[in-house]
Parts: structure tokens; C-alpha cells; sequence
């Protein structure tokens, strides 16, 4: 901008700051208010930043500005206006026009503030300003909290901001064309800020826990002071190259020698003994010219490789929007001083100030107390310093804040939420795939660092790793990560590198997976399936689509007239519920009327006369005129006359929605473009690794493998061995070769085969063989191959490819229903939907004539003949088993064989040839009469001797209500136990608490009864009367007695956890027969439903330790778990909440249990916060040991 047009009023206060002499600077008297003039100006300027232009050519920063703040730093008023004026002159150009300009003029504007911001941070590179910040900050940290303004405060701000923006100023590529290890702008004023101390006191606001509201400000410049170095080759700095980078020096030198050597050798063979006028011409045989002539090459033969059509033509232009993402400048290696000066700044920063930085930044991050888009400082550090740590010396305990399922969750939700956003906002969209990138490389730096702590010595940071990746492939959501990333890939918004770090992050992924895998034979994950809950469709009883012939009509009339006939003499009522008129609809009345007699034709089509008849009454109701639906004073005769006309009649049809056929990809149900209710339904299956690879066999992913191998000499070696690995895997593990079978991988194949310096990739060149060689083996047998080379393929085509191109017809399409095949199953619907608890669909299976129909064609034919509304009426997975002749004969030999042993059901289970459950063998037992009851078939416990002469009381509750204590009984008629303190009870006004706990018992007698199960119920009072009762000794001793467990909060109780469900009666000591039940009080139903007595923290077979208390950070997901309990007794299942006593239990206080480490009650000691917590055992196993003797520490611990 020349000076001369500058503003009159800018021109006068700009010289009213003062004047350089040398090298001191002499500020004016109104230097101050001429500063305050300058940022009410910035504040005011128009939408071109003329002000801020103008500012830039008269250079005020550099001939004012800093020599005012380097010649009075004393001044505090002064330098703090200056500060702020600096602040808002070297805010990035970006952040003041909002976006990059499109218009030329705008651009323009936009471009000259990018330069003078350059020409600013070339001022800037000074020792001197640097030191004059430096010491100004030192002063401001020295003043503790109480003698610290509000202006300090901000001075402080306002120095980190204005160091961060001179560092995020982009460099001059025009200017700076300097080479690697050449001190550039970006250095000097690195070198500047390291010489003043200023690296010295970030450190210091990182680490300090005083100065915490600065910590996404020292993140933000520590992650500009590093965004042109690579952490690896920044560790190795000052070191002696490794091996592996001189090798691979050595291979590059040698690629390019042979490429040299063989251009060499073809300039060798174009020198011919003639000179070029008698070279010749030539007919190419088989290569047509523009017409139907051979070709004429008028050029030597050595020229030939290089004839194309497409020479002479003009370049098909790209549009923009179809271009590349442009690639990101390539990083160019700083100073070695500076180098060295950022590495151990590094190491001084992983030691100190890592972990608490970073933990600092999550939590605010967490809190949103951050601005927009601040995590991505947060995802850059986290991938920059961990893989300096690995490559300096890997110590996992300077990293420990980042690796955590916790890390690995943050990441996956922002690259998730990244990929999303790119998806919706098409004009952000390359911003949103920067954030996606660099969220990328920040998984992948966690990988890389969890494959690291595989190998290290320490058998705790295996173990650790061990727990995390557990956890990891446990989870859905980190598995279909990539695969979603690679099929929403967008070579116009991602670029070239992105889409390099994506499959080598895959390769490391996938290599992970398979090794965990491979030691384990029955590794269970977690699985989610999607619900999709359809809009219903007009039509859906749709009829046949081939139309009925008039010998098929005169057959199915009989049947309709007697239905008919049926409905006139009053047996079988007619529906109600049938609306021929919707009065909302969009669709003309005209319209309505027509389908309302197409309504009535499927009707009868379909067998169901009796709402033809009803659907005819009522659209006779709702149009009269014409008597189109008959007169109204018609008989019953004239009506049945009426449908038989209608059944006959060839009325106009819309067309049929298509019917889902079955066999088809569940891929395609996913491409659906239908308005739908999706519900997760989140389960647990067993996990097989090449099922898991089979969904990468994709076109999808399949191109973004071949888009980055088509740059195969630009890639590095690893980056070409973790294409060919994937490709490899769908080839070869897969048997999927014949996806690659594509001209455009050809090409790519012709090339690398042609390449001079093949033998630098033998890996792709002997993939490239195998390929080839296989397509010509089945193109001998298929000669359509060839055009198939044409297309990208799915599964389906490939496997028509190779097995032939009709081998999924026949799965493709299902058979059609014949007339007798629907009255068939007709007939076995109405046989088999009044079973109860029977799978109606597993009965009509078993008994259909045709063989080959599945499940989902019967509910769907079912629902076509309206025999059902919809395919919910028939959930899955209550298929019917049943139980041949055979099987009953091997069933009744084994309990003849066990009969007389202790576990009848056990000895059955385990020699029956056919797996069935316990509960279905108990169910056919006694349907054959060979038990009388349930419990002779469970394993018998043998009964503890008791002690002669004991006497044993029993509470009997009278008809009045009262509460006595009945007579003595032997220890050989009872076991209820010593029940002494239950006469001292009356007297003491607990009656009603007595009478409390026998409801409660017999309620929750019957709930197990009702479901066979014995859980542990709680025993919570609601009335103050049973409170006190519970704080009672005598009460408390009684509970103890009858074999209620005591609270947590008296004895302390090792945690456990159920691994099995507990049988309904379970034999422990005392136990109770029906034999011993009292003539009155508790009912028979208690002694039966539950299992009395106990030792405190005796539990089941299946009771273990729990090993993962829950006050720890990330507690491993186990890989296998057991069946869940099957009923959990809250209050909002009980009718009477009064009478039942039990309530739903409050989250659990602070663990009292002593032990190491433990500061949390893990989940199964929850408790009400009164203490009132007693718990009713179901039974303990026979043989089980207690899990914890009363008084032992816990034993939950983190190890």
C-alpha cells in the first residue's frame, strides 16, 4: 500500500508515538493516548482491514512498537496498551476475514495482510523483545494470588497470546527457499524464545498447579513450536543414525541408480546407423486406426511402447470440486541447535509436565470450558510427545495420563463426530478431514504405544496392555471404526496422506487383533444389532402378483360360501374393526372407493369372507349413491352374490411394492432411503477374526488400497507392505482374488511389472504374479472375465465369477406358495397357535411337505394370508425342540441308570447324546411320569447332624394376629434353629415387626416359586416401627437365626460375584423340609421357595473374588461372561409397596471394608444409607466355601 494514500487522521497519530534515533527511541507526550487511538482505529475498520493495512506498510510494529517496549518496560500503563495493540495487529489473517476469500479482490486484501504479518514475525526474531517478555511474565508469576490484579491477570493473557500468534504466523515458501538444517524465520524466533527463558517459564505454567487457567493457552504455543518437526527423527537427534534409516538410504540410492541405468540402456537402443529420414514406416497389425484400417506408424520400433491414441488430444479439464484434497507441505528439518534445544525441552517436558497437562486439558476439555475446536491441540499432543517417548526411551510411566481406555474412548467419539461433520457441512468439509487426520494419527500413536508396552520387560505394563486391549476388542465400536472410515473415504476432501495413515493404522489394528486372537479359542465380543423399525406401507397383504384363473377362482368359491354361510347363521362373529374410509388421507374419495373394492377382492383372495362381508356393509355405509357396494335393504343372498361378482370382477390394481426376496445382503438393507425407528439391541457373540476380515472384502475399501497403491513409488516401504498385506489377506486368506480383477489394477500391475527398479518391490511384484495368474485360470474357463474387468465386483459377483453365474439364482429367489401349500399351512397355524408356550413357526417347520422353506418365508406368507398382523407377533428364538422317539427311549434309559444316585440330573446331563437344558429334561421327565416332583430330580445335599437334646422354637401366628411362641420341637422335627430371644420380642412391642417379616418372606417365596430362581432379596424397612425393630439385639439375633444375612455395615463381607444361577432350593444348614413345617405361621411356600441359614459370605459354586473393585480407572471388560441373573426384586414390582417392605436400593456410599487400596464399595454391597441392610441367602452349594471368613480385608484391590 503506498504511504502517500494513507489516512490523514492514522498518518497524525502514528507520528505522535515518537521517533528512533539510532538506537533509542524517544516517545512523544501523547504516546500513550496515540497507542489508545491506534486500537480504537483497528477496533472500527471496514471489512478490507484498510487500518490494519496501512498500519502494516508504515511498519509502526517494527519502528515503534518493539523499541517502545524494549526502551520502557517500566512504564506499566504504556507497555500494557502496547502489548494489546501488538496482540490484535499479529492476530492471524484468517481469524480477521472469518474465511479465506473467494472474490479476487478480497483475496487480495487478504493475501497483503498474510505478508505484513510474515514481515512482523521477521521483526520479532529478536533476543532482545523475547527477553523484555520474558522478564515482564517472570515478574507477574512471582506474585502470589492474593497481591496478583485483574490487570496482571490480563497482562499475562495478553503476553501468551501474542507469543502464540507470532508463532502461528505461516512462513514466506517465496522467501525462504533455503534447504534442510538452514536456520529459517520460525527458527530464529525459537532460538529467541529459548535464550530469553521464555521455554523455561511454559514449563513452569505447565506443571504448576497455581497457574492451571493458562494450560490450553501453554499447550496451544508449545503445539506451534513444534508443527514443522517429526517426533521420531527429533529423538534421534545428536545421536548416530540407526541401522534401519542407513538401509533404507541405501535401498532409495539404489532404486534410483537402476532407473538411471535402464533410462541409459533405451537411449542406447534409439541411436540407429541412419539418421531419422529413413527410419521407415510400419502397419501395426491388430490396432485399428480412426477407421477400419490397420494403424500406420510412421517412427522406429523402439518408439513403439509409447504410441497412444490419446496423443495430440487436449486433457479432459477436472472440475474443481472433483479435484484432489491438496497435499500438506512437506516438512523441512530445522537447525541442528534448535533441534537439539526442542529435544530436550521435550524430555524436561515429558518428566514434569506431560501427565498433569494434559490430565488439566481433559478436564476442561470434559467440562466445556474450552473454546471451539480446542481438543485438536489436545489429540496433536497426545500423538507428538508419545512417540517421542518411544523413540527416545520408552518409559510408559511418563505417558500413563493417555493410555487408558478412557484415552481410546475421547478419540473415537471426536473422530466419529469429525467424520460426521464432514459428511453435513460440505463447505467445511476439508477442515473437518484436517481434525479427522490428526485425530487419526492420535490413535494410531496409541496403538503403537500399546504394542509397545507388549514388549517391555515389566510384567505390569504387559498386563496393563493386556487389560486395555481387551477392553478395546471387546467393543463394536472400535472394531467397525476403520471399515467405516475406508467406505466413507473422499479423495476430494481427505488427502493422499490421510488416506496413508488410515491403512497403516489398519495394518497395526488388524496385526494386534489377529494376535490376541490367536491364543484364545473362544473369545466372546460384544455385538450390536440394529432394529429397524419400518414405516408400514399401503399394500402389505398384498395378493399374488400373478393374477387368479378363472378354474382357481371357481375352486376357492365353495370354501368362501361356506364361511359365508357360517357368518349368516351367527356362529362365528363378524370383525369390528374395519374402516373402509380414512377421512385424513390425501387420497380422493373417487380413489378410496376403488381401493376399498380391491380391499374387499384380497379379502376374499385370501380366504377371509368374513371381513370381505363386514368391509362390504361398511363401504356400502360410506357411499351410498349408485348402490356400487349394493342397495341398502339387501339380503344376505344378494350380499354373498355381490362378493362373488367382486371376486370375479378383473379390478384395476396399483403396482405391488416389491417384496424383500430372501437371501438378501444385509448390505442392501443398509442402502434403504425409508424413514425408520432404529433400536440397538446390544449382545454377546463368540468372535472369529477372518469373519471379521470378510468385511473389508469390499469395493469400497478395495478402491482406497488401489488409490495408494497407484503411488507406489512415492510411498515408503512400509507403507507398500501394509497394501500388499491387506490385499493379501482378501486374496489368499480370503479367496477372494477375483475382486482385484479390475483394469485399473491391471494398469497399475503392467506398470510395476515394466518398472526398471521392480526388484525394490518384490513383495508387490509377487502378489502382482499370483493375481495375474489366477485371473488367466479362470478366464480359461470364463470368458467373460474379460468383461467383468470392466466393473468393480461385490461378494455376490465374485462368487458367480467363480462357481458360475447362476449359482445364487436359486438362493436368490424363493419358491412361490401353491394353493395346497397355503391350506396347508393354514391348517397348521390354527393346529398349533392355541399351544401354549410353543414356537408356532419351529411346529409348522417340522411339519410342512415341502421341504426348503425357512422361517422368514413362512412369516411372511403367514402375514400375507392374514393370519397374522405383522412378523413381531413371532419373535425369534422360542423355537420349539422336539423330542423324538429315540431320544425318549435314551432319556428314560439313563434315569432308570442314575436313578438311585445322588445327582440324577447332573449323570443325565452329562451322558445325553442331545443338548438340552436342565429345565427342558426336567419338563420331559416328568411328562413321562418318571419323577414325582422337581426336587428329586436336583443333586442331594447331605443333612448336618444335629445336636441332641437341642430345642428348636417356631413362630405361629394365631387368626387374630398374635404372635406366640409354640411348643418345644426335637431337632429331628424341626430346623427353623434356636430361636430363644422370640418370647423376650412380644412383650417388647414388635409384633408388627414380626408380622413385617413373614409377609416379606412369603412374597418373596412366591416370586421364587413363580420363576425358579433363589437370588438374594433385600430387606429394607419402610415404617419407623420396623426400623427400631431392626436396631433391636433381640430382633437382630432372630434375623441371624432364621438364616438372614447381616448388613455390610456390621461384619464386613468379601465382595463376590454370581457366576451361575442358584437353584430354587438349595440345601443348606438348617434346611427345611416339608415335613417341618409348624401348623400355623409361615406357609409351606417359605420352607420351599427359600433355602434358610448360611454362613455370612457362603455363596455358590460360581462365587468368586471380585478382582476389580470399583473404584478403579478402567476395569477390563471380561471377554466371557456367564448368563445374567435372571430376576432383580425392585419396588416397582410390588402391588403393596407397605406390606412387601422391599424398595429399589440407593447408589452405594464410600466402602467401609478395611483392606489396601480399596476406596469404593464395589456394586455388590450396595446399601441404604441407615445401615438397615439385610440380605436373604438363596443357598449355598454343597461343599462351597465361604468366599470370605468375617473380618478378612477385602480382597478387591488394582494390581
Amino acid at each position: 500500500m503506498d504511504l502517500y494514500m494513507m489516512n490523514c487522521e492514522l498518518l497524525a497519530t502514528c507520528s505522535a508515538l515518537g521517533y528512533l534515533e539510532g538506537d533509542v527511541y524517544h516517545k512523544e507526550p501523547d504516546c500513550l493516548e496515540s497507542v489508545k487511538d491506534l486500537i480504537r482505529y483497528l477496533r472500527y475498520e471496514d471489512e478490507t482491514r484498510d487500518v490494519r493495512q496501512q498500519l502494516g506498510a508504515a511498519q509502526i510494529l517494527q519502528n515503534d512498537l518493539l523499541p517502545l517496549i524494549a526502551q520502557y518496560p517500566q512504564d506499566k500503563l504504556l507497555f500494557d496498551a502496547v502489548v494489546r495493540l501488538m496482540v490484535n495487529l499479529t492476530q492471524p489473517a484468517l481469524l480477521c476475514f472469518g474465511k479465506v476469500p473467494h472474490d479476487p479482490g478480497s483475496r487480495h486484501c487478504f493475501l497483503q495482510v498474510v505478508s505484513y504479518l510474515q514481515a512482523y514475525k521477521e521483526a520479532f526474531a529478536s533476543e532482545k523483545v523475547f527477553g523484555v517478555l520474558s522478564e515482564k511474565l517472570y515478574d507477574l508469576l512471582q506474585l502470589d494470588w492474593e497481591q496478583r490484579q485483574e490487570e496482571d491477570n490480563l497482562l499475562v493473557e495478553r503476553i501468551l497470546l501474542l507469543v502464540r500468534n507470532v508463532l502461528h504466523i505461516p512462513a514466506d515458501p517465496e522467501e525462504e527457499k533455503s534447504v534442510d538444517d538452514d536456520a529459517s524465520t520460525h527458527d530464529r524466533v525459537l532460538w529467541a524464545i529459548h535464550v530469553s527463558g521464555m521455554d523455561d517459564l511454559l514449563k513452569f505454567l505447565a506443571s504448576s498447579s497455581a497457574e492451571q487457567q493458562w494450560g490450553l493457552h501453554v499447550l496451544e504455543i508449545i503445539s506451534l513450536m513444534f508443527r514443522d518437526q517429526d517426533p521420531e527423527q527429533l529423538a534421534a537427534t545428536g545421536q548416530a543414525r540407526p541401522a534401519k534409516e542407513q538401509v533404507a538410504d541405501v535401498r532409495d540410492l539404489e532404486v534410483l541408480r537402476q532407473r538411471e541405468l535402464a533410462e541409459r540402456k533405451s537411449r542406447a537402443f534409439q541411436r540407429g546407423s541412419r539418421h531419422s529420414r529413413f527410419g521407415g514406416s510400419y502397419v501395426v497389425q491388430g490396432l485399428k486406426s480412426i477407421g477400419d484400417r490397420d494403424l500406420v506408424f510412421h517412427k522406429g520400433l523402439h518408439n513403439l511402447k509409447e504410441h497412444s491414441h490419446d496423443l495430440g488430444k487436449e486433457p479432459r479439464r477436472v472440475p474443481k470440486r472433483r479435484q484432489p484434497a491438496r497435499e500438506a507441505e512437506p516438512r523441512r528439518r530445522s537447525a541442528l541447535n534448535v533441534r537439539l534445544f526442542l529435544r530436550e525441552f521435550c524430555g524436561d517436558f515429558l518428566e514434569s509436565c506431560y501427565n498433569p497437562l494434559m490430565r488439566l486439558v481433559k478436564d476442561q476439555l470434559l467440562r466445556e470450558k474450552s473454546q471451539q475446536h480446542d481438543e485438536t491441540y489436545y489429540l496433536w499432543a497426545m500423538a507428538f510427545f508419545m512417540a517421542f517417548n518411544r523413540g527416545r526411551r520408552f518409559r510408559p510411566e511418563l505417558v500413563s495420563e493417555t493410555v487408558s481406555v478412557r484415552a481410546f474412548h475421547f478419540i473415537e467419539q471426536n473422530l466419529t463426530a469429525y467424520y460426521e461433520a464432514m459428511l453435513l457441512d460440505k463447505k467445511e468439509a476439508t477442515s473437518w478431514a484436517r481434525r479427522m487426520h490428526l485425530a487419526l494419527k492420535a490413535y494410531r500413536e496409541l496403538l503403537t504405544t500399546v504394542q509397545e508396552m507388549d514388549r517391555s520387560p515389566d510384567e505390569a505394563v504387559r498386563e496393563c496392555s493386556k487389560i486395555i486391549k481387551n477392553n478395546i476388542f471387546y467393543l463394536m465400536e472400535y472394531r467397525e471404526l476403520f471399515l467405516a472410515l475406508f467406505r466413507k473415504f473422499q479423495e476430494t476432501h481427505q488427502p493422499r496422506c490421510f488416506l496413508r495413515d488410515l491403512v497403516e493404522t489398519t495394518h497395526l489394528f488388524l496385526k494386534m487383533l489377529e494376535a490376541f486372537c490367536r491364543g484364545r479359542n473362544n473369545l466372546v465380543v460384544q455385538s450390536k444389532r440394529v432394529r429397524r423399525k419400518k414405516q408400514p406401507r399401503a399394500g402389505r397383504a398384498a395378493p399374488p402378483a400373478q393374477p387368479r384363473t378363472p378354474q382357481e377362482l371357481e375352486e376357492l368359491w365353495p370354501s368362501l360360501a361356506e364361511q359365508l354361510g357360517v357368518c349368516a347363521q351367527g356362529t362365528e362373529p363378524l370383525p369390528e374393526d374395519v374402516v373402509p374410509f380414512d377421512a385424513a388421507s390425501e387420497t380422493p374419495v373417487e380413489e378410496q372407493r376403488a381401493e376399498a373394492m380391491v380391499r374387499i377382492q384380497d379379502s376374499l383372495l385370501g380366504r377371509r369372507a368374513p371381513a370381505a362381508l363386514t368391509l362390504l356393509r361398511s363401504a356400502r355405509e360410506v357411499w351410498p349413491e349408485q348402490d356400487v357396494f349394493g342397495s341398502p335393504q339387501a339380503a344376505l343372498d344378494e350380499e354373498i352374490e355381490l362378493l362373488r361378482q367382486i371376486l370375479f370382477a378383473p379390478l384395476p390394481r396399483q403396482a405391488a411394492p416389491e417384496v424383500e426376496e430372501p437371501g438378501e445382503e444385509e448390505e442392501e438393507e443398509e442402502e434403504e432411503v425409508e424413514e425408520e425407528l432404529a433400536s440397538v439391541q446390544v449382545s454377546e457373540k463368540e468372535f472369529n477374526f477372518l469373519d471379521y476380515l470378510k468385511r473389508f472384502a469390499s469395493a469400497s475399501v478395495v478402491k482406497a488400497y488401489v488409490l495408494l497403491l497407484r503411488g507406489y513409488r512415492q510411498n515408503s516401504t512400509h507403507t507398500n507392505h501394509c497394501v500388499a498385506k491387506m490385499l493379501h489377506r482378501i486374496a489368499y486368506d480370503l479367496k477372494m482374488e477375483a475382486l482385484l480383477f479390475q483394469l485399473s489394477v491391471f494398469c497399475i500391475f503392467n506398470r510395476l511389472l515394466s518398472d526398471p527398479s521392480a526388484s525394490a518391490y518384490k513383495e508387490l511384484v509377487t502378489f502382482a504374479k499370483y493375481v495375474l495368474g489366477k485371473f488367466f485360470a479362470l478366464a480359461a474357463t470364463n470368458k467373460k472375465v474379460y468383461v467383468e474387468l470392466l466393473f468393480w465386483k461385490s461378494t455376490a459377483t465374485v462368487r458367480e465369477m467363480t462357481e458360475g453365474y447362476s449359482s445364487l439364482s436359486g438362493a436368490r429367489r424363493a419358491p412361490k406358495w401353491t394353493l395346497q401349500e397355503e391350506e396347508e399351512l393354514r391348517e397348521l397355524y390354527l393346529k398349533y397357535k392355541g399351544v401354549e408356550g410353543a414356537d408356532v413357526v419351529g411346529s409348522i417347520l417340522a411339519r410342512l411337505r415341502a421341504p426348503g422353506r425357512t422361517r422368514k418365508q413362512v412369516v411372511k406368507q403367514l402375514v400375507r394370508l392374514g393370519l397374522a398382523e405383522s412378523a413381531r407377533d413371532f419373535p425369534k428364538g422360542t423355537r420349539l425342540v422336539l423330542w423324538t422317539e429315540e431320544q425318549e427311549r435314551e432319556l428314560q434309559r439313563l434315569f432308570e441308570e442314575f436313578q438311585g444316585a445322588d445327582d440324577i440330573l447332573g449323570n443325565i446331563m452329562k451322558h445325553l447324546t442331545a443338548k438340552r437344558s436342565k429345565a427342558r429334561v426336567v419338563e420331559k421327565l416328568l411328562s413321562l411320569g418318571l419323577g414325582a416332583e422337581r426336587k428329586e430330580l436336583y443333586k442331594k445335599r447331605k443333612r448336618k447332624p444335629g445336636l441332641p437334646g437341642m430345642v428348636w422354637h417356631c413362630v405361629c401366628v394365631g387368626g387374630g394376629g398374635g404372635v406366640s411362641p409354640a411348643v418345644g420341637v426335637s431337632s429331628s422335627e424341626c430346623s427353623w434353629g434356636h430361636l430363644s430371644p422370640l418370647p423376650s420380642l412380644v412383650p417388647a412391642g414388635l409384633a408388627g415387626s414380626l408380622l413385617w417379616l413373614q409377609n416379606c418372606l412369603n412374597r418373596a417365596a412366591e416370586d421364587r416359586e413363580e420363576d425358579g430362581t433363589a437370588q438374594p432379596v433385600p430387606l429394607v424397612p419402610l415404617l419407623e416401627e420396623n426400623e427400631d425393630a431392626m436396631e433391636n439385639q433381640g430382633f437382630q439375633k432372630l434375623l441371624r437365626k432364621v438364616g438372614v444375612r447381616a448388613p455390610p455395615g456390621l461384619l464386613p463381607l468379601t465382595p463376590f460375584c454370581l457366576g451361575k444361577s442358584l437353584p430354587l432350593r438349595a440345601s443348606v444348614s438348617p434346611s427345611l423340609t416339608g415335613n417341618d413345617v409348624p401348623s400355623r405361621g409361615l406357609r409351606s411356600s417359605v420352607h420351599k421357595g427359600l433355602g434358610w441359614g448360611g454362613q455370612l459370605g457362603v455363596g455358590g459354586a460360581g462365587f468368586a473374588p471380585n478382582p476389580f473393585p470399583h473404584h478403579c480407572r478402567d476395569p477390563p471388560v471380561q471377554s466371557q461372561l456367564g448368563p445374567k441373573r435372571s430376576r432383580v426384586i425392585h419396588s416397582d414390582d410390588d402391588e403393596d409397596p407397605k406390606s412387601r417392605g422391599l424398595r429399589a436400593l440407593p447408589s452405594a456410599p464410600p466402602c467401609s471394608l478395611p483392606g489396601p487400596g480399596c476406596k469404593s464399595r464395589p456394586p455388590h454391597h450396595t446399601h441404604t444409607g441407615d445401615g438397615h441392610w439385610w440380605q436373604l441367602l438363596s443357598g449355598a452349594i454343597p461343599g462351597a466355601e465361604p468366599s470370605g471368613a468375617p473380618g478378612a480385608p477385602c480382597s478387591g484391590g488394582w494390581e
